[in-house]
């Protein structure tokens, strides 16, 4: 799991990246961490989980410090500096990989919803996972459409974001045609799946693999 650098809109970012094995055309992933100024990091146990759930998919999987995290530089930026980071992410990996046939997208909480924004700037993002996304307390009106068919997962003993702002940012979602949003909910878990991340991690792998399971069969 090599460390890498590159060059994001205020500074260096600091990630760890996983090409995948053998195969110019594997997909890409980028995963995103929590909120930066309640103590989220690309080392955040789920994303870590996340990680390395499309590593063994033979992915080539990115998770990052977004800027003012760890060694990346800069400051935090309220989520518009931190949606042009991700962005930068991407295109550092697809560089590396001009021939990926696929790339998706998974975040967790402040993660989740830069996540949906940058799926909404490149068309190629043909999948992701959203967990736990902060719909009371950031505005998800840009999905409109969402462009690509992915996961919406939370617990239902979450406090910090109340299930019903979730199902209704979901519930809306499912109106547009073209796409399909699953979603999961993890019964007994908080909004930091404490004790549940195995279950989280569980529930992803198996929308992954159902979804990979479907293009090849396509």
């Amino acid at each position: 799991m090599p460390e890498v650098i590159f060059t994001g809109p205020a500074g260096r970012l600091e990630g760890r990246y996983q090409p995948a094995k053998g195969d110019r055309t594997a997909p890409i992933a980028i995963v995103l961490h929590p909120h930066p100024q309640f103590g989220g990091t690309m080392n955040n146990q789920i994303v870590y989980q996340l990680f390395y759930m499309f590593t063994k998919r033979n992915f080539s999987v990115l998770r990052f410090n977004f800027r003012g995290v760890g060694r990346s530089q800069g400051a935090f930026d309220h989520g518009a500096g931190e949606l042009s980071d991700a962005a930068a992410a991407l295109d550092w990996v697809q560089t590396i990989h001009p021939d990926a046939r696929g790339c998706w997208v998974a975040g967790f909480s402040f993660g989740a919803w830069i996540g949906m924004q940058l799926l909404m700037r490149r068309p190629e993002v043909e999948g992701f996972i959203s967990i736990a996304p902060p719909a009371n307390l950031h505005d998800f009106t840009f999905l409109a459409p969402c462009p690509s068919s992915g996961l919406i997962i939370q617990g239902d003993q979450d406090k910090v974001v109340p299930p019903k702002d979730v199902q209704a940012l979901v519930d809306k979602l499912k109106t547009q045609k073209g796409i399909k949003i699953d979603h999961t909910i993890i019964q007994g878990a908080n909004h930091f799946f404490e004790g549940d991340v195995d279950q989280l991690i569980e529930a992803c792998a198996a929308y992954v693999d159902k979804r990979l399971g479907a293009a090849r069969a396509a």
